[in-house]
């Protein structure tokens, strides 16, 4: 049995060393390798900071939440800039469950005997910054329970499923209560899930000052950290899509999920501001707060419950006034060779605030990106498989528009797109980050070498490798959890996926302080790093569209997969099952052989001048091996979840969980279920090593 242990030394039996550099252009022949070199630099020329400038000022004037009409103004914007550039655009809508709110209110009691003192939950303005001085999206939370409660108050941390089992052991309960919570660890979608489940009547949702205030800098206007009035909004529906049509689109006639019976918040939720959180948590009493929950408030924190109590009044939306029209947008730019194969790039166009880092960031990337293959295109040089670019609209309330264009979309989406670069929140600093499906890590860390570092010394790559103290180990790309509008692409078909960004620190997110006065003084002043992103995303996307065969690394897939793997032997070792899992390790050294025996026959293949029509079946199966370790019925308990691979974790909403069917089954001390998920998993593996064979037969 080879065991996680082992790992190194199976590589190195395999002849397949653990890190190794990529060559610079993977996927080309030497000839072709040399032209796409020229057009990649003609590409980097064509970023401009003072577009992305000019373009984040106007896409950030206003606060645009889906469903409204200044969200509307945006697709008229995005629209009309591709169509000034010759790109050929259209928009699709939906109509979808958006419920806006009508009343959001919370009320501090001080004591039993005590008036109520409403809290402010309006965004203080701030001066110099004239977008918060204007109309402002309510201080809310999507998807909430409508109510109106009054109970004591109980802080739980961060409201996760472990922090209910410290109140246990310290014999609090919020059956009755309303929990207070703070943001972080966790999508609060789960917070209110785990809420209700614990019969709490109401929840209270609050940003520390530990985790993104004056804990770690100035707060806004001095700094770029959260100050106490600014409250973090955002949705806690935990599924993606339009609730009232789960799996399926949106589409005019579709049968729609009655409202009483949607799988919704039953309880008011309601965010605030950690100035009125602290009126509540120091007038809390019982014991006191636990190792790991002293937040970064000026007193000690206690649990509860009370003697404060809080009333809550919600109420939102209801019936056919509750649906709203969103907009996806679309221009695209046909392949000159291969048409029928897709390269996209996305990026959410809504926001909850003006959103100049979430997510006109993200926006801009997709329009510098597109501005510069429209150039090329202009002077008669297209690539050779076809581009679209994407601004998805809802993103914010549940991943909805993106969700809604793929599942009506799924065939096509299945049968063309080769790969999906997502682009969320992507330039507000100096630090490089980015994620993506194992097979398209090596291809990303490799687009690092070839664009400048905005800080001004060498490439992103060199950069990135300084905050590593030079150890190319500490060169991590993530895997891909939940969150953005990659999910339906990865998660739902078995798309490869990734993202590419530069970030540092922010305490404005989903406030009205994520301002074009913000980015241009804290986030971006120079906006070199908004086009240092588009020049990523613009030389990642050069080389999916022109390469002759598809850059995607099935060996570094599989290496992945196999370290991964070792978490699975160390969760049943942990249930003291005797659960095998020899044959789940066989697969994977099977499946990262067939990786290697590839890389190798294709680089031959390359050096020695490749026949199109060979490269066109290579890259057939190619496109089949990621979509071959998904499974119609999905992930157990989450139908939507087809990916046998990576989910977003049921417990946590944002984080990755690897091999989710069988880790979720080990969570739960399911043990048969366990050894099922096991042989299934191993069955797709199996499936996809063939589609890699298949391409490795069609070069030699």
């Amino acid at each position: 049995m080879i065991r996680g242990a082992a790992v190194a030394a199976a590589l190195i039996a395999l002849g397949i060393a653990p890190f190794g550099r990529l060559s610079a252009q993977m996927g080309f022949s030497p000839g072709a390798a040399a032209l796409q070199a020229r057009l990649e630099q003609r590409l980097l020329a064509m970023a401009d900071t003072a577009n992305a400038r000019l373009v984040t000022r106007e896409l950030s004037a206003r606060p645009h939440m889906a469903g409204t009409p200044a969200q509307a103004d945006t697709r008229d914007y995005v629209i009309a800039k591709l169509q000034s550039w010759g790109l050929e655009t259209w928009v699709k809508e939906y109509e979808v469950y958006l419920p806006q709110p009508e009343v959001v209110s919370a009320w501090l009691y001080r004591r039993r005997d005590a008036p109520a003192q409403r809290l402010n939950l309006t965004e203080p303005p701030v001066t110099g910054d004239p977008t918060t001085m204007g109309p402002q999206v309510p201080s809310f939370n999507a998807y909430s329970g409508d109510g109106d409660v009054t109970a004591p108050v109980v802080y739980v941390n961060y409201g996760l499923p472990k922090d209910y089992r410290v109140l246990d052991s310290l014999g609090v309960s919020v059956r009755g209560k309303i929990a207070l919570a703070r943001y972080g660890y966790s999508f609060r979608g789960i917070k209110a899930r785990e809420a209700e489940r614990r019969e709490a009547v109401g929840l209270i949702l609050y940003s520390d000052p530990q985790d993104d205030g004056y804990f770690h800098g100035d707060i806004y206007p001095r700094g770029p950290m959260r100050p106490p009035g600014s409250i973090q909004r955002g949705s806690i529906l935990n599924r993606n899509g339009d609730p009232t049509t789960p799996g399926y689109p949106s589409v005019a006639g579709a049968p729609r999920v009655p409202e009483e019976s949607l799988a919704l918040a039953r309880i008011p939720v309601v965010p605030i501001g950690y100035g009125n959180a602290q009126q509540f948590i120091e007038r809390l009493g019982g014991p006191p707060a636990p190792d790991g929950w002293q937040g970064g408030l000026p007193l000690h924190y206690h649990v509860g419950p009370g003697p404060a109590r809080a009333r809550l009044r919600v109420r939102t939306q209801r019936g056919a006034r509750a649906f709203h029209p969103i907009w996806n947008t679309f221009a695209i730019i046909r392949g000159s060779t291969h048409p029928d194969e897709w390269v996209m790039v996305g990026a959410h166009r809504d926001a909850w605030s003006p959103g100049a880092a979430d997510n006109v960031s993200g926006t801009v990337t997709v329009l510098e990106t597109a501005r510069a293959f429209a150039e090329l295109a202009r002077q008669g040089i297209r690539p050779a498989r076809t581009l679209v670019f994407v601004t998805w609209d809802a993103e914010e309330w549940g991943l909805i528009g993106s969700t809604e264009w793929v599942e009506e979309q799924e065939d096509s989406v299945r049968a063309h797109i080769v790969a999906y670069i997502n682009e969320d929140d992507v330039a507000s600093g100096l630090r490089f980050a980015g994620a993506g499906s194992p097979s398209i890590k090596p291809f990303l860390r490799e687009v690092t070498r070839s664009v400048p570092d905005p800080g001004g010394v060498g490439t992103i790559y060199d950069s990135w490798l300084a905050t590593a103290s030079g150890d190319t180990l500490g060169l991590r790309l993530e895997n891909l959890g939940g969150g953005s509008d990659f999910t339906p692409f990865s998660h739902h078909i078995g798309v490869p996926a990734g993202s590419l960004a530069l970030g540092g620190p922010s305490g404005v997110y989903h406030s009205m302080y994520d301002s074009y006065e913000w980015m241009s003084r804290f986030g971006d002043p120079e906006f070199r790093e908004h086009r240092a992103v588009a020049q990523m995303v613009t030389l990642a996307l050069a080389r999916l569209a022109n390469a002759e065969i598809l850059p995607l690394d099935y060996q570094a897939f599989g290496m992945e997969m196999m370290m991964l793997a070792a978490q699975v032997d160390i969760g049943i070792a942990a249930r003291r099952w005797n659960i095998s899992t020899t044959a789940l390790w066989q697969a994977l050294v099977d499946f990262t052989y067939a990786g290697e025996t590839f890389r190798t026959v294709r680089d031959s293949a390359l050096s020695a001048g490749i026949d199109p029509a060979r490269a066109a079946q290579a890259n057939h199966w190619l496109m089949q091996v990621e979509r071959r370790l998904t499974r119609p019925q999905g992930l157990v308990g989450r139908p939507w979840s087809r990916s046998l691979l990576f989910a977003s974790d049921v417990d946590n909403g944002y984080s990755t969980i690897a091999y989710p069917s069988v880790a979720e089954a080990i969570r739960y001390a399911d043990a048969p279920t366990t050894e099922r998920e096991l042989r299934d998993l191993v069955d797709h593996i199996h499936l996809a090593r063939d589609a890699v064979e298949r391409a490795t037969a069609v070069l030699r």
